[in-house]
């Protein structure tokens, strides 16, 4: 089958890989999946086998005609889209449940993808996808770590990711240049537990890593945060004056917020 580059197209062809993709979504029985760039149809052939109804989102118009022909359509619907405009929430609406998915996901838009779901937490389960080790390991790190930063936070916020295994170059078709990762997501968003709300939050989030060689306090400065709001706020939450926020778990940013909320007001808001 003719592979398209620029659509980031590695197909996978080992069968214990597929399975295991599979199994690891967990029980499918009666349940709809949504299947991310199906591809040749290797996984969707073992989805289709194990849930009730498998929604695969393909973009390639050549390949969505070969996997209508490949699957009937009462177990298989392909949906001939770019993923980034899939309305997860009326698909979800439609089967009566919260979706689960999987995906072999594209190297050049994966943050996107992954930002997509989390902005369509409501409407999923859990995600099984598969990604470049690289990514993989930013998502699961932990604070401290090397690989922790924004899109650590930010996927961890919307609930746990948790790494399964890592394949090959030699698993795919053609190989790719880097190793890829299986990672498990489940859809338990934090931000009542945490005490904070979804969009500011989030925006806060992105400034405490805008810039990754300066401190914490410093990028809170460059936002517009007075000083002195600042260094009481760092107090406060028990993070030292020249942490860096890649050292600061999630409930440290938490505790940020919330006081600079509390003694700021909506200048916070403003500010970041």
């Amino acid at each position: 089958m003719p592979v398209k580059p620029k659509l980031g197209q590695n197909f996978l062809d080992d069968a214990e890989a597929i399975q295991r993709i599979a199994a690891s979504i967990g029980d499918l029985t009666g349940r709809t999946v949504v299947e991310i760039g199906p591809g040749g149809g290797a996984i969707t052939g073992e989805l289709a086998a194990r849930a009730a109804h498998v929604l695969a989102v393909e973009l390639d118009h050549e390949l969505a005609l070969f996997l209508r022909v490949q699957f009937p359509p009462g177990r298989v619907t392909v949906v001939e889209q770019d993923v980034l405009q899939f309305d997860f929430a009326a698909a979800s609406a439609a089967a009566g449940e919260r979706l689960l998915v999987v995906g072999n996901l594209p190297y050049g838009i994966t943050s996107p993808i992954l930002l997509k779901l989390a902005a369509s937490h409501a409407a999923l389960d859990r995600a099984v996808l598969m990604v470049q080790r690289e990514v993989a390991d930013r998502v699961t790190a932990e604070p401290g770590s090397r690989n922790y930063g924004l899109l650590s936070v930010t996927v961890q916020l919307y609930g746990p990711a948790q790494r399964l295994f890592t394949l090959p170059p030699s698993a795919f078709s053609p190989p790719p240049e880097v190793h890829s990762t299986v990672f498990r997501w489940r859809f338990a968003p934090r931000f009542v537990k945490l005490g904070v709300e979804e969009a500011p939050f989030l925006r806060f989030v992105r400034q405490c890593f805008a810039q990754k060689r300066k401190t914490l306090a410093n990028n809170l400065r460059a936002a517009g945060v007075p000083p002195a709001a600042v260094a009481a706020a760092l107090t406060q939450a028990a993070i030292a004056p020249q942490a860096r926020a890649e050292a600061v778990p999630i409930e440290g940013l938490a505790i940020l917020w919330r006081w600079l909320e509390a003694t700021t007001g909506t200048s916070m808001h403003e500010a970041v």
